[in-house]
């Protein structure tokens, strides 16, 4: 997906809430969006490289919006709001071998008590839940990088939606492009961990994809190996 940001660059200075960021660009401290929730603390600490859009809209509380930041060399984007278009690019595109040949794609699904971020129509139905990931140790990646009972029941609903015959995909988009494999984030989530062990038992795929990285454009690249 290309990225047509006016993007600057800087360092991070701090993070007062989960919200909000400092970062130094060219000597000015300016505040920016970090659209992501998560702990990040691998991430976000004084001194780090990052990556910040500049928008001009007099309808944001902030002009600067967080987008990447640098680790061992490379950029790992942290906008939790891509990972689902880059899914639905990558689908389109073939990308994703396991989820080729359906000719639909609708998105924000509610189904039961939950809402599933796609649905794809063709030879059956498919749901597909899809997680962003930014978290990495030595070469692995991790989600969660905080304990989400949310992420918890999304689980449950695709574990009832192969329960009744339909298919059910749970995805993470690592955004990452050195990532090695993945793995539920079972020191942080034990219980998420386990979730998706139940899933996977339950019929639930559990697919990892790591995409490439830049400022200019990230895009889901080649699947990477899953341990549950």
């Amino acid at each position: 997906m290309k990225l047509d940001y006016d993007m600057h660059y800087g360092t991070f200075i701090c993070r007062p809430n989960r919200f909000i960021a400092h970062v130094n660009i060219s000597g000015a401290e300016a505040v920016c969006h970090v659209p992501n929730t998560g702990r990040l603390k691998e991430l976000l600490y004084p001194g780090a490289e990052v990556a910040v859009s500049y928008h001009a809209s007099s309808n944001r509380k902030t002009k600067y919006e967080l987008r990447m930041v640098k680790k061992k060399g490379s950029w790992v984007s942290i906008d939790s709001q891509l990972p689902n278009a880059l899914a639905v690019e990558a689908i389109s595109a073939g990308t994703i071998s396991e989820l080729k040949g359906y000719g639909a794609i609708n998105r924000e699904i509610i189904y039961n008590s939950s809402r599933f971020d796609l649905q794809l129509i063709g030879k059956d139905i498919c749901f597909v839940e899809v997680k962003g990931v930014t978290l990495e140790l030595d070469g692995w990646s991790y989600f969660p990088d905080a304990p989400t009972q949310r992420g918890r029941k999304h689980i449950d609903e695709l574990i009832c939606a192969a329960q009744s015959g339909h298919r059910a995909v749970l995805l993470f988009v690592v955004q990452i492009e050195y990532a090695k494999g993945f793995s539920p984030n079972a020191l942080m989530d034990p219980a998420f961990a386990q979730k998706v062990r139940e899933a996977a038992q339950a019929g639930v795929e559990v697919l990892a994809y790591r995409c490439s990285v830049s400022p200019y454009e990230v895009k889901i690249t080649e699947k990477i190996p899953v341990k549950i």
